[in-house]
C-alpha cells in the first residue's frame, strides 16, 4: 500500500467521531468500540461476568484523541463475557525422508468472546 493511502486511512481513523479504544487484553492489543463483540485469548471467568480493563493504550471519544505513554491515565474499558470457544485445529506436519520418520501435531486455541459495554476516559 502506498504512503498516501496509508496517511489517508490514519487521518480518517483519527478524525472519525466513533468512540473506540486500543486495549491490551491478555497480551494482545485490540481495537474495540462500544457495542462491538471481539475475540480475545481465553479468560477463565464465568459467562455473563463484567470485566474492567485498565490497560488502555489509546482512546478516541467524539474526535478527541488521547494517546497514552504507554497507558492513558484514568481510562477504563468494561466488557461482558459472552461465550467461550475453541478455534479450528491447526496441524503441524514434519517429515524427515532420510530417517523415515514423520510427526504430526495439532493445536486448538481457546478464546473468549467479549461484548464491549463502555469506554471511559
Amino acid at each position: 500500500m502506498n504512503q498516501k493511502k496509508t496517511e489517508k486511512r490514519i487521518r480518517n481513523l483519527i478524525v472519525s467521531n466513533k468512540n473506540y479504544a486500543v486495549v491490551k487484553i491478555m497480551g494482545r492489543q485490540l481495537k474495540v468500540a462500544e457495542g462491538e463483540k471481539v475475540k480475545a485469548n481465553f479468560i477463565d471467568v464465568a459467562v455473563g461476568t463484567q470485566i474492567p480493563f485498565s490497560e488502555v493504550l489509546m482512546v478516541n471519544k467524539g474526535g478527541q484523541l488521547k494517546i497514552g505513554e504507554p497507558l492513558v491515565n484514568g481510562a477504563k474499558v468494561t466488557a461482558t463475557v459472552v461465550a467461550h470457544g475453541r478455534e479450528n485445529k491447526i496441524l503441524v506436519f514434519k517429515y524427515l525422508r532420510k530417517n523415515k520418520s514423520k510427526k504430526m501435531h495439532g493445536h486448538r486455541q481457546d478464546f473468549t468472546t467479549l461484548s464491549i459495554t463502555s469506554i471511559e476516559g
